[in-house]
């Protein structure tokens, strides 16, 4: 199959550079490939996304010169499809009905004290669907980071695929959409790397192949935070555009020659897109944000 990339931030905030550096990588490991890059708005929760950060991050993709191809997906849109894709699951014994709550699991060592697996258990609460994990170590040869393998417990582990408020979760959705979308590489930072054997359990449920993976270090404050909307870090300055892909080139340990770290974004991802080595970008999972501070920077 060709490559097919995506980017998929989550409405919940504006684009930071953490969020910059992401999207720079999976962009040009698309485009070094010869391969389309799509973006993927994902605005499953109503209660936390808003259609204004939704449109200041695809703005702030346009500035950055990180073009997709073809039309932007928003989840938003594809509820129908991730019903049907749960109802196949339930239908298949992959899917059970789960009232506990997060207070009752902790209290259990994760242990469902209504015995949800065994049967839909009698509640008038409001109920969650989770997946029904096995017991088994998932391996796969992640593109960055080399042979991973992460272990999967029945019960403790098995993850919401709907959540109590009919909102359908992360895990069901970015599978979903992967599939429809023919997605295959995935590249995003390392906090995602422990939702890979979810999603690979999800796959071989839906008996379809998985794409390859790419785990990238995370960009770190100072105290090693991770940079993200939930940790209002401050958006992109997309007037200093320029400068912005500068700093996430060096994060990729592909610093841009002198004359390009203030060419427009055109150029510096064409040199970019040339020169994209993966065995050059840092096997770590964290990095910390170092960037020179500089007038209105992250302001």
């Amino acid at each position: 199959m060709s490559y097919r990339g995506r980017f998929a931030p989550s409405p919940t905030g504006p684009l930071h550079f953490g969020s910059l550096v992401a999207a720079l990588a999976s962009y040009l490991d698309a485009r070094a490939n010869g391969g389309q890059w799509l973006l993927r708005i994902e605005d499953l929760d109503p209660l936390r996304d808003s259609e204004d950060d939704a449109k200041r991050i695809i703005t702030a993709l346009e500035v950055h010169g990180l073009e997709w191809d073809g039309p932007v997906r928003f989840q938003s849109e594809h509820f129908p499809r991730y019903r049907e894709q749960l109802q196949r699951l339930q239908r298949d014994g992959f899917a059970y009905l789960c009232p506990c709550s997060r207070k009752e699991l902790q209290a259990n060592n994760g242990r469902h004290p209504r015995h949800c697996r065994s049967g839909a258990p009698k509640s008038s609460r409001p109920t969650a669907i989770r997946f029904a994990l096995t017991d088994r170590h998932w391996s796969w040869d992640d593109l960055l980071l080399g042979p991973q393998s992460l272990r999967t417990r029945p019960e403790i582990d098995d993850f919401v695929l709907q959540r109590k408020e009919g909102f359908f979760a992360y895990q069901l959705a970015v599978v979903c959409d992967d599939i429809d979308q023919g997605i295959t590489h995935v590249v995003r930072g390392s906090d995602l790397l422990d939702s890979t054997p979810f999603q690979l359990a999800l796959y071989q449920a839906f008996d379809f192949p998985p794409p390859a993976f790419m785990h990238l270090p995370v960009i770190v404050d100072s105290a090693g935070q991770k940079l993200s909307k939930q940790s209002r870090a401050p958006a992109l300055v997309n007037d200093q555009a320029g400068a912005n892909l500068a700093s996430a080139f060096a994060a990729l340990n592909h610093p841009l020659p002198v004359e390009l770290g203030r060419a427009p974004p055109a150029e510096q991802l064409a040199w970019g897109t040339t020169h994209w080595c993966t065995a050059k970008l840092p096997s770590v999972m964290s990095l910390t944000d170092v960037r020179q501070a500089r007038p209105g920077a992250g302001q």
